[in-house]
């Protein structure tokens, strides 16, 4: 328990202990080393008028506490009453939004929070980022994610997504078959059904139906239970107490549709081969040993492998989309639907992109 109430930070050279820095008009309060209960007093020098500007940093604080929040609120409070103008943007982000949302007046809150939210694909990009940090903290053995939640999102996400998956791939199959042999039929080539079947479902279409399924089912659900935990300020208590959203909340979902995701893309695939070898046999009287023959033979090369890649990337990509969606979505019951929508429609467009890349990859590579 200690672990998810401690918060580690890095630790440049200074000063070990907090302390207050600057003269005249411009102070800075350094907080340093390891916090645990009383925060310096104000110097005398400090005068507690309009005009004087103090800047917390919190660079060398190698530890701290909730209890930090309550303490920083009793030490600025009367200054900010009394005009100062306070910079907080040296402060963790759900420690600064308590703080400003607690403090009396507007002083600082201009230079702690940025003008207007930050750009689309900039919180793309720093989702992303820290998404890959936490893997490689994860791949050093340092990670706060917990196993039993990865089991917990393996569970929902691969057995309780198996029943409409097998429905669809079927469906699918169905339709590529029966669409394929009218048009073999005419050249008297129905033995090549098989082959069509084959490659058609087990390297395309198996690992898109899977994406899409999952886009609609396990992407939507994910950005509206973090969505839910933003606007409910759960997601910042969690980085009050130190605790990394990412290694908490998105690791375990993105682990989990990397294991299921190929998993039910294999099991699109033989769904898919079944309902096709069924139409096959029954409807265009193909030997159910030469359709098996014909079948064995086409997966001998690299369609199972590049089918089963491709359902890798778009579970990945929608368990990215919907993360990504739930942690930056506003703080409203209309914005938590607002980013389940576009975790959907995210997640499914990322796909056709990364299909068409992929495709155009492998026949290069002549796989």
């Amino acid at each position: 328990m200690a672990s998810l109430l401690t918060a580690a930070l890095p630790s440049p050279a200074g000063p070990a202990t907090s302390h207050w820095e600057g003269g005249g008009r411009d102070w800075r309060l350094v907080l340093a080393g390891d916090w645990s209960e009383a925060l310096p007093a104000p110097p005398a020098a400090l005068r507690a008028e309009p005009g004087t500007r103090i800047r917390v940093d919190m660079a060398r604080l190698t530890h701290w506490q909730p209890p930090l929040a309550g303490a920083l609120w009793q030490l600025l409070a009367p200054l900010a009453r009394a005009g100062v103008k306070l910079d907080l943007g040296g402060l963790p982000r759900a420690l600064r939004s308590q703080l400003l949302r607690s403090l009396p007046g507007d002083t600082g809150r201009a230079a702690a929070e940025p003008e207007g939210p930050p750009p689309r694909w900039h919180e793309t990009l720093s989702f992303i980022g820290a998404t890959l940090a936490a893997l490689g903290r994860l791949l050093r053995g340092r990670t706060a994610m917990r196993r039993s939640d990865w089991l917990w999102q393996v569970e929902q996400t691969g057995p309780r997504s198996l029943g409409i998956v097998l429905l669809v791939s079927s469906l699918v199959g169905l339709i590529v078959a029966y669409m394929g042999a009218e048009q073999l039929q005419r050249f008297g080539a129905q033995s090549f059904i098989a082959n069509l079947v084959t490659i058609g479902v087990v390297r395309e279409i198996a690992a898109l139906v899977v994406g899409i399924v999952l886009a609609g089912r396990v992407g939507a659900a994910f950005a509206a239970q973090l969505g839910s935990m933003r606007a409910g300020e759960e997601i910042d208590a969690l980085t009050t107490l130190g605790v990394d959203p990412v290694e908490h909340l998105v690791l375990p979902r993105l682990l989990a549709l990397l294991v299921t995701g190929p998993l039910l893309t294999l099991c699109a695939g033989v769904a898919g081969l079944a309902v096709g070898g069924v139409v096959a046999v029954g409807l265009y009287d193909v030997p159910m040993a030469a359709y098996v023959a014909t079948t064995r033979e086409s997966l001998s090369g690299w369609d199972l492998t590049v089918g089963l890649l491709k359902g890798s990337v778009y579970a990945m990509l929608v368990a990215l989309a919907g993360c990504r969606q739930g942690l930056n979505a506003g703080r409203s019951a209309q914005a938590v639907g607002e980013a389940t929508t576009a975790a959907v429609v995210q997640a499914i467009v990322w796909m056709v992109v990364a299909a068409s890349l992929l495709t155009v990859i492998f026949q290069r590579l002549g796989v």
